[in-house]
């Protein structure tokens, strides 16, 4: 995935399917929320350590809950949000062995007592995304969550090895965003040679910098660490929206969790079969990428009046096929290269709202001003907390994905099947394929994804999709929803923006907001029109 799902937060981390710890003071909340044993997906507690590890280490957090304070200045949270911290093991099979610190954030509800209906957690992504933004939602008065942060405390957190929450990193930061880089796209075997060079350097170095965390970087693990964190915020219940790869999160969490969830949505969806987690699904992605990217040169064509880019999607292309042999010659401000120009370009077919910024870039290079496009996609070494973000991103979503499952080891097969794919969907493939190339490499044990399905005491999941999405295409709704018993469907047809929930649609925006408010779905799947084309 280019960066494969991850960024909700900044798609143009990509070289990463769909923000960022303080004094002491205040009270504990809490007095000890009651912690159901876990259960495995056998339904045996006591033969799964790990399952055993995940109810000790919940029970613990229940009774000493979560020391809440003013955020540290630097994090650019306001007041009234808080942050503190949540203590979780490293290994849940070891629960009174190391134990890591999971940074956290919360605003409370805004409505009356009564109304109060508990937390809300929110991850938005990546792996590798930050969830400490979420309760900007409830300052900034987004009209879309008005209703619901009546309702619930807002809480995000920082996955672990993520942010503040004992971070991991691969590789030097400034390093990581000097430009220009590789193109992409090979020219030759010695090309693919050097790109298999780094990948290498980059796994290796990620278990220099890291490799006491590497082999606990586990969506299985995050998922206990959501339920840890339930039981530290004294719920007995998890209510909780995840966005592109917090879907998977989400999908995972409920298979372990089944009984601790009260209500989930999920928006994006990771598709969660284990055949696709996740060397497939970076395929997949490919694909879809392809599709949305030409979705946007379409717009492109129609606002010719707008953009002078040309009025057919043949004719967008073949001034990007320009751009891109320009800065392939000679890469423009000496910095953006063909890579640089893939990962400010692929945030229009990630977000619609990248739809207008990204034309609006490009229609002033053809006329003539390279500095905008300089500005907007090349790195700023001066931005050294931004690029200790973007390593820190790229660091996490490396090592979830490639610790999570088994890669193909054969470079054969990596290259039969990226070539063959590159034929027809040339926009993203090559570089996604080098940004998950080390996991080919990857020095630590991969292990077997969670077989995701209904365990007993699952309740009714939310699932919302777009039919056009790039980063985690719609098939993968279509799977949980199998997968899920009970699940309600709502499709977005015609539409691709990754993230719907966060869109202007009244047909989903109501039954999102029904859901979490009283529990309520629909008695069957509903579709909905498409949110409104950008405007430029």
């Amino acid at each position: 995935m280019g960066r494969a799902h991850l960024l909700d937060s900044r798609p143009k981390r990509r070289t990463a399917a769909l923000g960022s710890a303080g004094a002491l003071a205040a009270a504990a909340l809490i007095a000890g929320a009651v912690v159901a044993p876990t259960a495995s997906a056998s339904g045996r507690t006591s033969q799964d350590p790990q399952a055993r590890g995940a109810a000790i280490a919940a029970a613990r957090a229940a009774k000493t809950g979560i020391t809440w304070q003013d955020c540290p200045a630097d994090w650019g949270l306001e007041k009234p949000i808080q942050c503190g911290w949540v203590t979780v093991p490293l290994d849940y099979a070891k629960p009174y062995g190391k134990q890591i610190k999971l940074a956290v954030d919360r605003i409370g509800s805004t409505g009356t007592k009564d109304e109060r209906q508990g937390a809300l957690i929110y991850n938005p992504g990546g792996p590798g995304g930050s969830g400490l933004r979420f309760p900007r939602r409830v300052t900034t008065k987004n009209p879309l969550w008005v209703n619901t942060s009546k309702a619930y405390d807002f809480v995000g957190f920082d996955p672990r090895g993520v942010g503040h929450s004992t971070p991991i990193s691969c590789i030097d930061p400034q390093e990581f965003v000097k430009a220009p880089k590789l193109d992409p796209v090979p020219d030759s075997e010695a090309d693919k040679l050097a790109q298999r060079k780094l990948a290498r350097e980059y796994a290796d170095g990620c278990y220099e910098r890291s490799g006491w965390m590497l082999p606990h970087m586990t969506t299985a693990n995050t998922a206990r660490d959501l339920d840890v964190i339930r039981a530290a915020l004294g719920e007995k219940k998890l209510n909780y929206l995840g966005v592109s790869y917090g879907t998977y999160l989400g999908a995972v969490y409920g298979t372990l969790f089944p009984g601790h969830v009260r209500r989930m949505i999920v928006d994006s969806v990771v598709d969660p079969s284990r055949e696709k987690i996740w060397y497939q699904a970076n395929l997949d992605q490919d694909v879809a990428f392809e599709g949305r990217w030409k979705d946007w040169q379409d717009w492109v064509a129609q606002n010719d009046a707008t953009f002078h880019l040309g009025t057919t999607r043949d004719a967008v292309q073949a001034k990007w096929l320009e751009l891109r042999a320009a800065a392939k010659k000679n890469p423009i401000g000496g910095v953006v290269g063909p890579a640089e120009l893939i990962s400010f370009f692929q945030s229009a077919p990630y977000y619609d709202s990248s739809w207008v910024p990204v034309a609006t870039v490009f229609s002033k290079y053809v006329a003539g001003d390279t500095q905008a496009l300089v500005d907007a996609a090349a790195p700023d070494l001066s931005d050294t907390a931004g690029n200790i973000a973007s390593e820190n991103g790229n660091a996490v979503y490396t090592a979830v994905e490639c610790t999570d499952a088994k890669w193909p080891t054969s470079w054969k097969k990596w290259d039969r099947d990226n070539t063959r794919l590159h034929k027809d969907h040339p926009f993203m493939t090559w570089a996604n394929a080098w940004m998950n190339l080390p996991c080919a490499t990857w020095p630590v044990k991969q292990q077997n994804p969670v077989d995701v399905r209904t365990n007993k005491g699952l309740p009714p999941v939310l699932i919302v999709q777009s039919t056009r999405d790039a980063a985690t295409p719609y098939g993968g709704a279509v799977e949980l929803h199998h997968r899920f018993k009970g699940s309600r469907l709502i499709t977005e047809k015609d539409a691709g923006s990754h993230g719907v929930t966060g869109l202007v649609n009244p047909c989903i925006n109501n039954r999102v907001e029904a859901y979490l408010l009283t529990g309520e779905l629909d008695n069957a799947d509903v579709t909905c029109a498409p949110h409104a084309t950008p405007k430029p």
